[in-house]
């Protein structure tokens, strides 16, 4: 009996509570790498990481296990636990309840890639692609920067 064939790549961005900058550089490799933890949790693969210190955008490929909110659920539930007991639990870490999910091509994964591990170097300076930063209907997170 043949098996399915997907090919389900998605860029999914989130900001920290108010964009408030919560996340020190120092916590940036504890907190990325509990979302390759629970990537593989969810048997999903993590492409790449990267954020700045008021969000934080995600590349995987995702399995036709999963939706898109129970991965987005997941990794920020996690992560949120994680800043609070074991990070920084001197400070009120918490998540936006948003996030912006963006399907990619196969043909885009290098350029997406890029740019989600780049994200210093485009906030620094200013390149930014306005889409890849919304992690709500209503609001970009480049109108901030």
């Amino acid at each position: 009996m043949p098996s399915n064939y997907t090919q389900l790549f998605v860029h999914l961005v989130w900001a920290t509570w108010d964009r408030l900058p919560l996340i020190r550089p120092v916590d940036e490799p504890r907190l990325y790498s509990a979302i390759s933890a629970k990537c593989d949790e969810l048997s999903c693969k993590l492409i790449a990481v990267g954020g700045v210190s008021d969000h934080v955008h995600v590349l995987v490929e995702f399995p036709t296990t999963i939706s898109m909110a129970d991965l987005a659920k997941g990794i920020k539930g996690s992560t949120s636990h994680l800043m609070n007991h074991a990070i920084a639990p001197e400070r009120d870490f918490k998540w936006q309840g948003s996030y912006g999910a963006f399907t990619v091509s196969k043909g885009m994964l290098d350029r997406v890639a890029n740019y989600v591990r780049d994200q210093k170097l485009h906030h620094a300076d200013r390149f930014l692609e306005d889409e890849w930063e919304r992690c709500d209907a209503a609001d970009p997170l480049s109108k901030n920067d």
